[in-house]
This record gives C-alpha cells, sequence and structure tokens, in this order.
C-alpha cells in the first residue's frame, strides 16, 4: 500500500502529492508510516546495520519528499512567506517651496556655462538669479534677473549701471520639483564611503515615448534639486546643476525691482559693452 503513495509529476511539470488517484493529506501520509517499518527487514536488535539504513533509505526519502509536497499544498501561504514581495515604487518627493543657492548651467548649442545665484519663491512663482563671473572680462555686462511670473514681466538689470529692461515673459512657471507624473528613473548614491548621497532620477518618459524631454535628479532625504536636463527635438539645450542650497528667502526684496525699472527700456539689453 506505501508503495502506491507517489510523488506524482502532471504533464505541466508540477508535483503533486497522489494515491491511487485522491489527492493524500498529511494525516493520510502519516498513517502510512508503521506500513513503511513493516517493509524494512530487521534481522536483529542492532538498528544501526548497514542493512538496515540502506532498507529504510528509500522508503523514508519517498515519504519526506511526499510530507513536504503536501505541507506546500496544504499550507500555500509558507512558501510564499518565504520570498519577499517586491518593493513598490517610490512616489515623487516634494521639493521645498522657497531656498537660495547657486547654479551652473550648460547651454549645448553655445557649450558655455553660465553661473548664478539665485532665490526661488514657488508660492509666489518668482525666482532671481543674480549672474556671477569667474574671469575677468572687460566688456561683458552681467546682468540680474527678476522672473515674476505672476504678472508676466521680467525685468534685467545690468549689475553695474543698474540699466534696467522690462521684458513680457511668455514661458509659464515651471517649478524646481518633482511632477507628480513623472517615471521613475533610478536611485543612487553619489560620492563615495563616508561622504556619500542618497538621489532619485525621475523623468517625465511616458511609455508611448522612449525619448524623455526632461530628467530630474533630485536627494532622496529633503528633496533638494540636484541636476536638470532640458531636451528639444531630440537636441539638448541646458544641463543645470544646483548647489550651496539652504531653506528660505534671506531677503524678501530681492524680488523687488530697482527705482531705475521706473524708467525701465522694453528691449533687452545689449550683452556687452563694447
Amino acid at each position: 500500500m506505501f508503495l502506491e503513495l507517489l510523488l506524482f509529476q502532471s504533464q505541466d511539470g508540477r508535483h503533486n502529492c497522489r494515491g491511487n488517484s485522491p489527492l493524500v493529506s498529511l494525516d493520510s501520509l502519516m498513517t502510512q508510516w508503521p506500513l513503511v517499518l513493516q517493509q524494512v527487514p530487521v534481522t536483529g536488535p542492532h538498528y544501526d546495520h548497514p542493512a538496515l539504513i540502506s532498507a529504510m533509505s528509500g522508503p523514508v526519502l519517498l515519504l519526506f519528499s511526499a510530507v513536504l509536497c503536501c505541507l506546500s499544498r496544504e499550507h500555500p501561504g509558507a512558501s510564499a512567506a518565504a520570498s519577499p514581495s517586491p518593493l513598490p515604487a517610490p512616489s515623487p518627493c516634494l521639493a521645498p517651496a522657497q531656498w537660495e543657492g547657486r547654479w551652473v548651467q550648460y547651454d549645448h548649442s553655445t557649450g558655455r556655462n553660465s553661473r548664478a545665484a539665485l532665490s526661488y519663491d514657488a508660492p509666489n512663482h518668482r525666482l532671481r538669479l543674480l549672474q556671477q563671473h569667474k574671469k575677468h572680462s572687460p566688456c561683458q555686462r552681467f546682468f540680474e534677473f527678476i522672473y515674476l511670473y505672476q504678472s508676466a514681466v521680467l525685468f534685467m538689470i545690468d549689475q553695474k549701471t543698474k540699466e534696467c529692461a522690462k521684458l513680457p515673459l511668455s514661458q509659464s512657471w515651471d517649478p524646481f520639483d518633482v511632477p507628480d507624473n513623472s517615471t521613475f528613473e533610478d536611485q543612487y548614491t553619489l560620492g563615495g564611503p563616508g561622504d556619500s548621497m542618497e538621489v532619485q532620477e525621475w523623468s517625465d518618459r511616458k511609455p508611448a515615448r522612449q525619448n524623455e524631454a526632461w530628467v530630474g535628479v533630485y536627494t532622496v532625504k529633503d528633496c533638494y534639486p540636484v541636476q536638470e536636463t532640458y531636451t528639444h527635438n531630440t537636441s539638448v539645450t541646458t544641463s543645470t546643476r544646483f548647489f550651496d542650497l539652504r531653506l528660505g528667502i534671506s531677503d524678501p526684496h530681492v524680488f523687488t525691482p530697482p527705482p531705475s525699472c521706473g524708467s525701465a527700456r522694453p528691449h533687452p539689453l545689449r550683452p556687452a559693452y563694447c
């Protein structure tokens, strides 16, 4: 009877616990154990005899396999609990609403970097940029830009002469944050052991479009912007790196144009004196 208890493999490759035809429960398997002992040729009181071990090895292994099979069938959650479920995809983080810092923006069409200090005010849709220079350029002009998106106005101010231009602002407000419909791309570490920072990479890539027009890298801990890259018509236009960020606006008056903008010109100022 015990020999009829087989670990049956079906055509689809799955193993089932079967007796003659119906599935065998764990309780019925345990009732077969006395029959196993009856099939063992014991000739003396020495149960560690090699003949006994050899004779028992086949039936015992067969019963052990069948018990495991039925355990997994009667308790299907046991195997599932052993393998951890995949972690859910991260959700877009919420970037700080007001901060100050610096950036370096690389224009791929001209091959030039521009450096600036910036003040960022998301609740009021305001941005102030103060161009910075690293070398002596006698003819080059450096400007202060005040973007007032709610008024659709841009002020361009010469840092040296305070000459001012008031220009219409056609672009819509584009905050430095991770949009809710962004696609999570990757999470990795910047730096090395003992001096590192965890960041996440997001994009506007959608399944129907393979190429992304925006890629943003933000810190995991506080969602500070690290880098943003914009692409238009498969051509990269700007890559911006952010650094030295700190929360809050130290001087709210940086968004107020100087008195010279009362007589502002309606066209952009020339980028050089000579």
